[in-house]
């Protein structure tokens, strides 16, 4: 398979292209496969459940559903079927967990795509009323934004093409080009501690990856759980390479006031953890990467403020 066509197939299978673009591949290559329905645990919705403290619960209630930020190119956790429009992947399925503990049937959850750059302003001006998108908790951000969580810990790590030797962790990318998502952690990570890297940047990590295909960079960096969902589509293009070097905790982002919503949330985390749903999401999803499930983190309940 040559790179551009690899490309192509990446595309379609991220939204960007049609489906049937997938048949560019090798003769005999195993169809990719994607979350399955009947393998995804069902939410039982808390009918009962009140919550009158939280402006955007009730806000939510008034309109019946809770509308939800997430990403629409990160297979296996947050993916966008370009022909059904319909959301698929571990953190979709965290947000249909949180919907049906906080007492509305995940069915009914308005999905919208919101770019890393666009994630705390989206909060702050009502646009959306959480959001579950590969939300690195961190400092900075939750002066901006609450969160919830976190729900799992991933790493920062490096995408490349399987013919390359010369890189095998963030040690080896002096001079060489480094793309990343505009806003991410991991860009600003690459920019602050790996000066000699020439970083990129784009809206979206699957441009990356398909400049990645198209050797128009040298390596895509973010978190290993979405670099595994793209190595698992063209296992034969691409790979992801050495130790992951952070600690990236996924947090649910609200707003920033709403501290009744943020321990509601963190209630329905934990159990939605210890009641099985948690680990039945991620086989049907991130699972499918190759990755077993990991212990999930303890649950950052830090204080208002």
């Amino acid at each position: 398979m040559n790179r551009t066509i690899a490309a192509l197939v990446l595309a379609a299978l991220t939204s960007l292209a049609l489906l049937s673009a997938a048949a560019c591949g090798k003769e005999g290559s195993p169809p990719v496969k994607g979350p399955q329905p009947e393998q995804l645990p069902r939410y039982e919705v808390n009918r009962g459940f009140e919550l009158p403290d939280s402006p955007t619960w009730r806000s939510a209630k008034d309109r019946g559903h809770f509308v939800v930020g997430a990403k629409e190119d990160q297979p296996f956790l947050g993916e966008k079927d370009p022909a059904t429009g319909v959301y698929s992947g571990l953190d979709i399925e965290i947000a249909k967990m949180m919907s049906a503990s906080l007492g509305f049937d995940p069915k009914t959850i308005e999905f919208k795509t919101i770019a890393s750059a666009n994630r705390e302003t989206a909060l702050q001006n009502g646009q959306i009323d959480y959001y579950v998108g590969t939300y690195t908790i961190n400092d900075l951000r939750k002066k901006q934004v609450g969160f919830a969580g976190p729900y799992y810990m991933a790493g920062q790590s490096l995408l490349v093409r399987t013919d390359e030797t010369d890189i095998e962790g963030p040690q080896d990318l002096d001079g060489k080009i480094v793309c990343s998502a505009a806003g991410s952690t991991p860009l600003q990570r690459i920019q602050e501690e790996y000066p000699e890297a020439d970083p990129v940047a784009y809206d979206t990590y699957s441009v990356c990856v398909d400049n990645l295909l198209t050797l128009q960079v040298d390596a895509v960096t973010t978190d290993d759980t979405i670099l595994l969902g793209y190595a698992a589509k063209v296992p034969d293009e691409l790979k992801v390479v050495g130790e992951t070097f952070s600690d990236e905790p996924y947090g649910i982002g609200v707003p920033r006031n709403d501290n009744a919503l943020r321990f509601a949330l963190d209630d329905a985390i934990e159990a939605n953890q210890k009641n099985g749903n948690w680990k039945k999401a991620y086989d049907a999803t991130l699972g499918l990467s190759g990755k077993p499930a990991p212990e999930p983190p303890p649950i950052d309940r830090y204080p208002a403020g």
